[in-house]
């Protein structure tokens, strides 16, 4: 009986952790026949998306003016005037630049209260990703569900503006264009933006506001979304990582709040030429356009004069409500009280002598060798994994075609390790273990208080594993029926934290599978007293390490690629124009036959001395050799002024390409303090004086509408400055002074980094 109510509560465990997953995905609805007109339509929203996505469409390319024509035409369909706003925007965090293109509309309003901003941007990333999902997506979504909204024909209260921005891939510089200069911008309350990292999965909404989210929280809640996948911890993180998106730039530069709805599952086909109609889930696009219908339908007739509140709030999915919020405030409260609770417990625990004093010491040797284990284990078998799998370290971002593989893998041997350790401290008082666990829970909960508040909801297991332990020490309950009530009583535990486990491993990379390691021991320990087995011998722990065996097997049979799992490849050629020689250069780790045409013989390891071969992962070249100087035609540099008034010197001159260009980079080869930096006329931070440390100085996108770029800049008379121009074109494959063999069927252009590129690279004489 008392095995088959074991199972009982792993069954409960299990559906627990399914449960969490199905309540944030919508189940995919196909379009019927009697489908209204004032529905969003999937099968409408996927021919859009078909159309935009066939070719690459960064900006500056053939492709993506023909992309921004469809949009356009979509827009005067549905009875809408689109405008381009065409302008250079400068971006100060990574110094990029380029010519934007954004796509503004307008649908009036009723009223003159403040308007509800509609974002996406079009651009895909240079060079080779198709952009279906990122933001392909966005576009199609936003294209559709405004179809389905005017269908309606009911005027909103709110002006509605629509923004499909230019060039996010490049630096966030139509949103920035758009804020700092359209005059639309001086009138949103609020921006509803949809994004992707990936290809499928959950879409989560993450917040963008400068005050606390208490309103716009409660307000998302009030627009009642189907499926909300949200948790106010994946903002903190988020807050402290490099991925901005354009809604960033709205919060920042304009003081406007706003929700991000992105998904980031499937992230191998992030910036890729997989990022394909084909490979863009259905349901995740489901997801997108149900939070669309109904954040339209409340916030263009709510009011959104002033979004901002003086009071932050915990929110967290929770089992049969949609998000359980409650304020910051609470947090110290709630850990007090637990705090309370639990030293009353542990007092009546021993002076009933239902907890020992030597057996719950004892109780944190297993638990700490199980955290180190696990967390140590998880750490250094995936750096051992990648020396038995080198060409792992070429898929950048760091997640894997075989990732969720390696996931279940590492889960289960966790696992087994869990089950392996305890049943070696086998004892009748499951109590005396249990301490452990409550203990460090609540350690874990100061220091969660002091610096990520947004992780409070962790509180709530404690509560739950308080009442297990009072349940230990009060109730005399036959073992039988422990452990499907404890399984009960753990189920917002296991719901809230499950989810967490494949979150972290697929948006940072599988080298933070020990993050979910640690994240595996809190739910096993918090949850002990349902598997904790007086016996050394426990049938879950055989479970366990047979899943993981078959889990390590499958990830290793399919670790090779395919034409559905690319591999990605890079190479460079770069002439040095000032020494009339030239290199090829490859960011590859591992060789394949792409890159072995060039790189049989005679390479070496590392970048090459005059140029720095960077990526958004800091990723420089692997491998470079010698190659045959090719003679191609560098810019023409025009110098317009320069000019000494007193002691400073006035620089201004222009570049204008004598073949295909797709990017200027400006490297500082020394420290430079400049000030009045202009690009095309338009100044880097309104014109303040700064310091440029080695490095990047700026980067250009040649836009469709560019002939040239024209800076300038002031410095010290005294000071010469000492940078080199990198003129970079996307025609490596394609140029007739090379005869390159085209990849395979089973690889692709590696994202992230500068790639099928001819560069050619000199000091700038000034």
């Amino acid at each position: 009986m008392k095995s088959s109510n074991n199972f009982i509560a792993v069954i409960i465990i299990l559906f627990t952790v399914y449960w969490s997953f199905s309540d944030i995905t919508p189940t995919l609805i196909p379009d019927e026949k009697e489908l209204k007109a004032t529905d969003f339509s999937i099968n409408n929203a996927l021919y859009h998306l078909k159309k935009i996505s066939k070719k690459p469409h960064h900006t500056g390319s053939p492709e993506h003016k023909l992309v921004q024509y469809y949009i356009i035409n979509e827009l005067k369909k549905l009875g809408l005037t689109a405008e381009i706003q065409q302008k250079t925007a400068i971006n100060k965090k990574w110094r990029a630049s380029t010519t934007t293109e954004n796509i503004v509309a307008k649908i009036k309003g009723t009223e003159k209260g403040k308007s509800l901003l509609l974002l996406t941007h079009y651009d895909s990333n240079p060079h080779s990703s198709l952009g279906a999902s990122d933001a392909g997506s966005g576009v199609v979504t936003i294209l559709e569900g405004l179809r389905a909204f005017l269908a309606k024909k009911n005027q909103p209260k709110n002006d509605i503006i629509i923004l499909f921005s230019d060039a996010e891939e490049l630096g966030l510089l139509g949103a920035q264009a758009f804020v700092e200069n359209h005059p639309f911008a001086k009138n949103i309350g609020l921006v509803l933006n949809f994004e992707a990292r990936g290809s499928g999965g959950a879409s989560y909404m993450l917040m963008e506001t400068n005050g606390k989210n208490k309103k716009i929280l409660t307000e998302f809640l009030n627009s009642n979304p189907n499926y909300p996948a949200a948790n106010s911890l994946m903002y903190s993180i988020y807050k402290k990582l490099p991925n901005d998106t354009d809604l960033t730039i709205f919060r920042e530069n304009g003081n406007i709040n706003g929700f991000n709805f992105a998904f980031i599952d499937d992230h191998f086909d992030y910036h890729t030429v997989q990022d394909s109609y084909e490979r863009l889930n259905r349901e995740t696009l489901q997801h997108q356009a149900e939070y669309f219908t109904t954040s339209l339908n409340y916030f263009s007739n709510s009011n959104l004069n002033d979004t901002n509140s003086n009071e932050d709030y915990i929110y967290v999915n929770f089992p049969f409500t949609k998000l359980l919020i409650y304020p910051f405030s609470w947090v110290l409260p709630m850990f007090i009280l637990a705090l309370v609770i639990f030293l009353a417990l542990l007092y009546l625990g021993i002076k009933n002598e239902k907890l020992t004093i030597n057996g719950l010491l004892k109780g944190f040797i297993p638990y700490f060798i199980c955290i180190i284990l696990c967390v140590g284990i998880s750490y250094g078998l995936w750096k051992l994994i990648l020396l038995i799998h080198p060409e792992y370290t070429d898929i950048l971002h760091g997640f894997t075609y075989n990732g969720y593989q390696y996931i279940i893998a590492f889960i289960s041997l966790n696992s087994w390790i869990l089950f392996k350790i305890y049943n070696k401290f086998n004892t009748k008082k499951t109590a005396d273990l249990y301490i452990a666990p409550i203990f460090t829970g609540l350690i874990l909960n100061y220091f969660i208080m002091q610096y990520m508040p947004g992780a409070g909801f962790f509180i709530i297991p404690i509560y739950a594993c308080l009442i297990i332990l009072a349940i230990l020490i009060y109730m005399d309950i036959r073992d039988r029926s422990r452990a499907t009530l404890f399984a009960i009583i753990s189920i917002p535990t296991i719901y809230m934290i499950a989810p967490m486990l494949q979150l972290f491993p697929v948006a940072l990379g599988l080298k933070t599978l020990f993050i979910s390691a640690f994240l595996l021991t809190l739910i096993f320990s918090f949850t002990l007293p349902v598997f904790h087995q007086y016996k050394k011998k426990n049938s879950w722990q055989v479970v366990a390490g047979f899943i993981s065996i078959l889990f390590f097997g499958l990830a290793t049979f399919n670790s090779g690629y395919s034409i559905d799992k690319r591999k990605p490849n890079s190479i460079v050629f770069i002439q040095n124009s000032d020494t009339n020689t030239s290199y090829w250069a490859t960011y590859n780790k591992k060789l394949d036959g792409f890159t072995k045409q060039v790189f049989k013989n005679d390479y070496l390891e590392g970048t090459i001395p005059f140029i720095e071969g960077k990526s958004k992962y800091n990723t420089g070249f692997s491998y470079h050799k010698k190659a045959e100087n090719k003679n191609f035609p560098i810019s023409n540099i025009t110098i317009n002024k320069d000019t000494i008034i007193n002691n400073e010197r006035e620089l201004n001159f222009t570049i204008t390409p004598t073949r295909k260009i797709n990017r200027y980079e400006f490297n500082n080869n020394s420290i430079l303090k400049l000030k009045n930096l202009t690009i095309n006329g338009v100044f880097y931070d309104d014109g303040k004086e700064f310091t440029a440390n080695k490095g990047t100085l700026l980067i250009y996108q040649m836009a469709n509408s560019d002939k040239n770029v024209t800076i300038s800049f002031t410095i010290d008379k005294n000071i010469k400055p000492d940078i080199t121009l990198n003129e970079i074109s996307y025609d490596l494959l394609s140029n007739n002074k090379f005869n390159l063999k085209p990849r395979s069927e089973i690889m692709m252009p590696m994202p992230f980094v500068v790639n099928d590129a001819i560069i050619c690279s000199r000091k700038i004489k000034l």
